[in-house]
């Protein structure tokens, strides 16, 4: 779906699109560099069958937003390959090195994983063009999905938010839409400071026990290859249900525009801690703040995994990263919800104002040719 006044070009990019084809395998996909002002573009490779170009220019600009935020010393780009993520293991590797080949001269954009990619094809994608981020720990990378960095990063943002709103994290109710490799480490993450899970969603079914589910049973049951519609403990309800869920603290950490302005009514969480891009449209935002709502920006609260990738690029080390993690979003949570207060915007709209003017500061030093 298109957000309202949703343009692909403006003032900031983006600076280029590529399709690329590879017609022997049948493999198409998309690479948007948005801006580049600060420095080469990180942002994650990701493959579905149902991706747009529309949703690839709108994650590239949450990429150029989010890094610009966390000052990183990057700009913001986004990829899709149009595929299912769960092919044959050999075609899957064969499709990813495919479009590695085909990106190979876009060298201001560095890959990383994203939904429907991972550690190891950001692996074939470095032996194929040198360059990657998210890397398997075995070849130097520090292992984000294991370490569950996107989802710490969920923390620390709500740490800030819950002291604004008066809710105490211990003893909270949490529900999770979107229970991979965001949403799981999340849950984890907030369990053991003691909130409930009172609901968690994956694409098969929504699993829902107001007395909390078992974080560490769930989560076990994930790895084991298990859905949530065969998961023995709590009621089943359709997944896309989540949102209405009774609960303090809601988590999206799935596809693109969950919550709308056609559904945000159903919402009866107090705040909104998105841990995927996109996940809630402007609209929606609008209409949660009238309602009392504190919805985080999403490029401010989920930015765990690529200030991790950016250490890890650097040449950091996975203890730096937590510490950058801990850091950057503590502090720029913050400093959108004073933004917010002082200037009566939508967070989302003051963390938008804080990160174009870290970018158009870049882009007075930049030459375009």
């Amino acid at each position: 779906m298109s957000e309202p006044g949703f343009r692909f070009c403006d003032d900031l990019g983006p600076k280029a699109i590529m399709h690329v084809y590879q017609p022997t395998l049948g493999m198409k996909g998309i690479v948007v560099v948005d801006n580049v002002a600060i420095g080469p573009a990180i942002g994650g490779t990701r493959m579905a069958p149902d991706v747009t170009l529309e949703e690839c220019v709108r994650l590239a600009r949450a990429m150029t937003f989010k890094n610009a935020a966390a000052g990183l010393p990057h700009g913001g780009a986004k990829s899709v390959i149009f595929g299912d993520p769960a092919m044959e293991p050999a075609q899957k590797e064969a499709w990813i090195r495919a479009f590695a080949k085909a990106i190979e001269g876009l060298t201001d954009y560095i890959p990383g994983p994203d939904m429907g990619t991972n550690e190891a094809a950001m692996a074939w994608v470095r032996d194929e063009i040198g360059r990657a981020a998210g890397l398997p720990q075995e070849i130097g990378g520090i292992p984000l999905d294991e370490i569950g960095a996107t989802g710490f990063g969920l923390l620390v943002a709500a740490r800030v938010a819950t002291d604004r709103l008066g809710i105490a994290l211990e003893g909270s109710r949490i529900a999770v839409q979107g229970f991979g490799a965001v949403g799981r480490h999340a849950a984890r993450f907030f369990a053991e400071q003691g909130a409930v899970l009172v609901a968690a969603a994956d694409s098969s079914a929504m699993r829902c026990d107001p007395n909390g589910l078992d974080v560490a049973a769930l989560i076990a049951h994930k790895a084991a290859g298990g859905h949530l519609s065969d998961f023995g403990a709590g009621a089943e309800f359709p997944r896309d249900d989540i949102i209405a869920v009774d609960c303090d603290i809601l988590i999206p950490a799935a596809r693109p525009d969950v919550i709308r302005a056609d559904n945000q009514q159903r919402v009866k969480a107090r705040l909104i801690d998105p841990g995927a891009n996109i996940g809630v449209t402007h609209e929606a935002e609008a209409l949660l703040r009238e309602r009392g709502v504190l919805c985080l920006p999403d490029f401010i609260a989920n930015a765990g995994g690529v200030i991790c990738a950016a250490v890890e690029y650097a040449g950091g080390t996975e203890t730096q990263a937590i510490a950058a993690i801990e850091e950057k979003i503590r502090r720029n949570t913050a400093e959108v919800l004073d933004r917010a207060e002082r200037g009566k915007l939508r967070p989302r709209e003051a963390a938008e104002q804080m990160a174009r003017e870290r970018v158009a500061a870049a882009m007075r030093y930049t030459r375009f040719d």
